[in-house]
């Protein structure tokens, strides 16, 4: 079980914990604030932007290009970006903290 915890704009820490999907899914289905998910989690939207904690960033594979051109479009683009959608809970992941970026 990978523990999570998201930091909303508005400062709200919320820890959830699931075995599979993707940070984006776990994220909608318990209403993080921020995290819409309008594309479905194919990569294609840019509503999952979330801005991953240091520590963590280096522990997760690369984006893909196709995630690095939609992040290039965002305003909120730091080098900590990631969409969400691409992040698959696993044991990897345990402990990770994310910042909504939107």
């Amino acid at each position: 079980m990978a523990k999570i915890t998201y930091i909303t704009k508005a400062g709200e820490e919320i820890q959830l914990e699931a075995n599979s999907g993707s940070l984006m899914e776990l994220a909608v289905k318990h209403k993080v604030a921020g995290i819409d998910g309008d594309c479905g989690g194919v990569c294609s939207c840019a509503t999952c932007h979330v801005h991953v904690a240091p520590e963590f960033y280096q522990k997760l594979d690369a984006p893909t290009e196709i995630e690095s051109d939609m992040l290039e479009f965002d305003d909120n683009e730091t080098e900590y970006s990631r969409l969400c959608c691409q992040i698959p809970i696993s044991a990897a992941v345990d402990g990770i903290t994310v910042s909504v970026a939107n």
